[in-house]
């Protein structure tokens, strides 16, 4: 398969230069580009919004339910437990049956798992509701930016992608916002607004022209193209390259066993490392639980959380507008040094942590898996990963209250060395995607493999 990729470049030269007159031409964010992105990011309003619920929330649900550390800990990380299941069939689902209809599945079950929670009498309820908002969490933090990288043309995949992040920046701001104002009841449905509305929005956009290149849908591959890229644009070259490369890898096996395979050792290790990494720098203990951190550093919660809030949106604006221009990689480098820095000073740093992670760490990841896998173990790999993000992102949640009764010094330590070493596995593993198109990057990664 590798030969196959490693030719086709050499062989096509004609058409891939076509096609990518027709992408210089035609690539801008049409209305159609612009609205299916803005729909799908309506998803990652929903994972900010629960990411950040758990924060505000935290006094008013142990005082009226009467909850220990502990168990407050239980409902905090539950929803990465929820993610852990969920990792399990996300990727697979996505294959299944669409791209749009798993993130309509996904809000369906956030929809319920919030009513559960404005409505639950009892922990048990609540930690229902909790691992219900972690199920459909984990369902569409995989397929949100798929989608996504697989509607937009190359020159402006990064910026529309890593748009992902900014989006759940604003959820969690959203929640710290209003969560200081309203009680936990009430922010629990207000979260469950964006989920609805992410159901209705879901009805206005096309389905992904590579997912219907998969399946075979040849036709309304091209239908699902020329609405995206313009009435007006020749859209045949890049059909024609979609539906070569798409399939060429299924030509392959699709099961899981496959994905341990050596010509997928390079995608498979950037993936789950940039995604353990990511959750064991500790960013996931410092969201969910920043209100009990800023009241132990002497700091009033409601202003710690909302400068938090406040900040974390234009550092994030600024990486989502710096993406294509400076790349993947210098992002999840350079800003590792201020991180590894932020996170020895602790309490005193914890707002320049927050912008550091937001800009880099935070959303890339999941950019660059969105653009490494092939087609034919993109499933799988989106189950594995997400897997690994979730798995290590419950050790993080659970054990930080605990860690933080050992040494609050030692554990933002353990952050800390972790942060570097994320700045070695990047520098040395992590390839750069900007400014190629996905076909592009699966032939480049074939010819490191060589």
């Amino acid at each position: 398969m590798e030969e196959e990729l490693l030719k086709r470049p050499m062989i096509d030269e004609e058409n891939l230069k076509e096609n990518d007159e027709t992408q210089k031409n035609g690539s801008s964010a049409t209305p159609v580009v612009v609205l299916s992105t803005l729909v799908a990011l309506c998803g990652s309003l929903c994972i900010g919004c629960v990411i950040g619920y758990s924060s505000p929330a935290q006094a008013g649900i142990m005082k009226d339910l009467d909850l220990s550390v502990a168990d407050y800990s239980v409902f905090g990380s539950i929803v990465t437990v929820g993610g852990m299941i969920g990792a399990l069939g996300n990727g697979k689902m996505a294959d299944l049956i669409g791209r749009r209809a798993t993130m309509w599945l996904s809000e369906v079950l956030s929809t319920a798992g919030w009513t559960a929670i404005a409505l639950g009498k009892t922990a048990w309820w609540l930690d229902f509701g909790r691992l219900l908002l972690g199920l459909g969490y984990a369902l569409i933090c995989y397929v949100v930016p798929i989608y996504i990288a697989e509607i937009t043309p190359k020159n402006i995949r990064g910026r529309f992608t890593s748009a992902y992040q900014l989006m759940i920046c604003c959820g969690i701001s959203l929640m710290y916002f209003i969560g200081n104002v309203v009680n936990w009841r009430t922010l629990a449905v207000i979260g469950a607004v964006p989920s609805m509305l992410h159901i209705l929005g879901l009805f206005f956009i096309p389905e992904s022209p590579r997912w219907l290149a998969k399946i075979g849908k040849h036709k309304e591959l091209k239908a699902a193209l020329q609405s995206l890229r313009g009435k007006n644009v020749d859209v045949s070259g890049e059909a024609t390259e979609i539906i070569d490369y798409t399939e060429t890898f299924q030509q392959h096996s699709e099961r899981v066993l496959d994905l341990f395979q050596k010509r997928y050792a390079h995608a498979l290790t950037v993936g789950v490392g940039l995604m353990a990494l990511q959750q064991l720098a500790g960013n996931a203990a410092v969201v969910y639980y920043s209100s009990s951190i800023f009241t132990k550093a002497g700091v009033s919660s409601s202003v710690g959380t909302i400068l938090m809030a406040i900040i974390q949106i234009p550092a994030v604006a600024l990486s989502v507008l710096v993406t294509d221009k400076l790349g993947r990689r210098p992002l999840l480098m350079d800003l590792n040094y201020l991180q590894q820095l932020t996170s020895i000073m602790v309490y005193i740093a914890l707002l320049g942590y927050s912008v550091s992670f937001v800009m880099g760490v935070a959303g890339l990841p999941w950019v660059i898996v969105s653009e490494i896998f092939p087609i034919n173990v993109k499933g799988s790999a989106g189950s594995l990963v997400t897997l690994a993000s979730k798995s290590c992102s419950w050790i993080v949640t659970y054990s930080f209250n605990f860690m933080m009764l050992w040494s609050s010094s030692g554990t933002f330590f353990v952050f800390s060395v972790i942060c570097g070493s994320t700045l070695l596995f990047v520098f040395k593993l992590v390839p750069e995607t900007k400014g190629k198109t996905l076909e592009e990057i699966q032939a480049s990664i074939a010819h490191f493999l060589r």
